[in-house]
């Protein structure tokens, strides 16, 4: 089985998108709406769950949204004007159906479905506790603890109970989760994953970027607040801080890479900010060159910005195909070989005999960076200057995003230099931090109170990793961990 995206399996990727409608008629179809807007950030599955006034229906598959919801069958037996929807990626941990989300249970106060974008870095800690005082889990996510801390709270009410598990997990989350009650969404203290509130008619919308929102014809009203939690229920709309207040740290990659261009992110165009970033870029690190090519899609942007600021004419020098799925079955290592020009492939005519300048978002593991230079001067250029959109990917993340371990980190393993000699480019630089702070419209990164989550880059994790800190968490538990969901 050959993947035909070899390259983006070399970038960071993000878990999941979430999306919610309270109060429309034909809810379940504006959620798979919803998540085909959101397919960028999770491509292994997706899920809706819907309730009539009495009974909670789901449908939960694997692979895209297109296919599993695009069938008038499915979308009318998911009933009711109340629906949330997931989006899930993972390499890490089992790739199954009873991980696919949304996750349900039948509690005391009734039926309770979650949705959930991030990742509960003391999930492992918990969990351990969980089992040994009785629960029972069904699935390996990290997600299913909240529900067994909502379940096994010794607070009367559901929202109450929803807000002492919340108390009890580290690290990031939004989420959105159905009771026969209404529905709840929440945005952990920090902020450090996306969550947005929107209005279409008399329905209210939850999606983790404004693009969802777009896509159903939704207002977008603003966004949830770090440590905000939301109650939807037919008396409308209540909002409660009952979080300790913390200073906001959002992930700083949405802009670079995570989020669809045409959301706006913390009240930032991502568009704009990515082609700020290539400005901030050509500042930086200029070289006399011929061209600026981008790694389609995710450097377009930051291309764009780094030719407009250096003078240097943009030109698609990689064309991409967009009709190819994720998979195709190949014969033999030959072939098998040759995959990877059916994504992308030089534009031979443009970039014979041209000084290169090739702008990317990230370098992760280093080996899609050799593979687009191999293919660029297989096709006849005669220099290859690589510009990097963002600093040197130097951590893993615990906060949501699929991350190799450090050791497979190449900025971990290597200086510039030595990257630059292994990726066999004539010259390579990266984004400063404080570059891609002011392609944000800040003056430069506060070091000692950081504005952003810039973990990956900095190693300055906004919270504690209990999971990582914990050596005495057995071996077989540690195996039926997911860390990222």
């Amino acid at each position: 089985m050959l993947t035909t995206d070899p390259w983006e399996d070399d970038h960071l990727h993000e878990e999941c998108g979430v999306f919610g409608v309270y109060g429309a008629d034909g809810a379940a179809a504006l959620v798979a709406l919803g998540l085909h807007a959101l397919q960028h950030r999770g491509q292994e599955a997706a899920g809706i769950t819907t309730f009539d006034g009495r009974d909670f229906h789901t449908h939960r598959a694997m692979g895209h949204v297109a296919g599993n919801f695009d069938s008038d069958e499915v979308i009318r037996k998911l009933k009711g004007e109340i629906a949330i929807g997931h989006n899930r990626y993972s390499t890490t941990g089992e790739t199954a159906l009873r991980n696919v989300q949304p996750l349900f249970a039948e509690l005391s106060s009734g039926g309770f479905a979650i949705c959930h974008n991030g990742n509960i870095s003391n999930a492992m800690t918990l969990r351990r506790d969980l089992v040994r005082r009785g629960s029972i889990f069904q699935s390996t996510s990290d997600t299913e603890v909240i529900i067994h801390l909502v379940a096994t709270s010794g607070y009367r009410t559901l929202l109450d109970r929803f807000i002492d598990a919340l108390k009890r997990v580290e690290g990031a989350y939004s989420l959105i989760c159905l009771t026969p009650e209404g529905m709840l969404a929440c945005r952990d203290p920090l902020g450090v994953r996306p969550l947005v509130l929107g209005r279409l008619g008399d329905s209210y919308i939850l999606a983790s970027e404004t693009v969802a929102l777009d896509v159903v014809g939704a207002t977008f009203l603003r966004a949830v607040e770090p440590g905000e939690l939301i109650i939807i229920s037919p008396r409308g709309l209540r909002s409660l801080r009952p979080f300790e207040a913390q200073r906001p740290r959002p992930c700083i990659f949405e802009h670079v890479y995570f989020s669809r261009p045409d959301s706006v992110v913390e009240g930032n165009s991502v568009y704009q900010v990515r082609k700020a970033i290539g400005a901030e870029l050509a500042r930086e690190s200029a070289i006399d060159a011929d061209m600026v090519v981008p790694v389609p899609d995710s450097g377009t942007p930051a291309a764009i910005g780094y030719a407009q600021e250096s003078g240097l004419p943009f030109e698609l020098g990689i064309i991409r195909s967009h009709y190819v799925g994720r998979t195709f079955i190949q014969p033999g290592d030959q072939i098998r070989n040759l995959g990877v020009k059916l994504k992308h492939n030089a534009n031979r005519a443009m970039i014979t005999g041209k000084r290169i300048v090739l702008i990317d978002d990230s370098i992760v593991r280093g080996t899609t960076s050799l593979k687009i230079v191999q293919m660029l001067r297989e096709a006849g250029a005669e220099e290859v200057h690589m510009r990097i959109a963002s600093p040197p990917t130097r951590h893993s993340c615990y906060y949501g995003v699929d991350t190799p371990e450090r050791s497979k980190l190449l900025a971990a393993q290597m200086n510039v230099e030595a990257m630059r000699d292994y990726i066999k480019v004539d010259s390579l630089a990266f984004l400063s931090t404080d570059g891609l702070y002011r392609a944000l419209g800040e003056a430069k990164r506060n070091d000692n109170a950081p504005q952003y989550c810039d973990a990956c880059f900095t190693g300055d994790y906004p919270t504690r990793l209990t999971d990582q800190e914990d050596v005495e968490i057995p071996d077989q538990l540690s195996l039926l961990a997911e860390r990222v969901i």
